[in-house]
């Protein structure tokens, strides 16, 4: 596993830091935000780090794919799917990333406006 020992996900990753987590694959790992922003509030992560979704977009080897697959199964199992729900992947600083370990939110539970600011 590529880890950075300063990042608080990969530090969930190892088990050093507690998380709810709602699902596990061998790559992956979804867990509840600690601040969350709808009734549903997931994070999505690769087991490895990738400082970004562009970091992950451009190193894929169909982990990508698994995220995506990840967020969805999160989606069905929190009751959300069918209702809808919303996947956001913040990259970078402006775009209001705060921990650079690439996170998918799931999100939903309640109706979600556009543009979400």
């Amino acid at each position: 596993m590529v880890s950075e020992a300063d990042c608080l996900f990969c530090r969930i990753v190892a088990g050093e830091i507690p998380a709810r987590v709602v699902l596990e694959t061998e790559r992956t790992l979804a867990f509840r935000d600690v601040n969350p922003q709808a009734p549903t509030h997931v994070l999505v992560i690769p087991k490895d780090h990738y400082r970004d979704a562009a970091a992950l977009a451009a190193a894929d080897h169909g982990l990508a794919d698994e995220v995506l697959r990840t967020a969805h199964t999160v989606a069905e199992q929190e009751g959300v799917a069918e209702a809808g729900y919303r996947l956001v992947f913040n990259t970078g600083p402006e775009a209001g990333q705060t921990v650079f370990h690439v996170h998918g939110h799931v999100l939903g539970g309640r109706g979600l406006t556009w543009p979400p600011g």
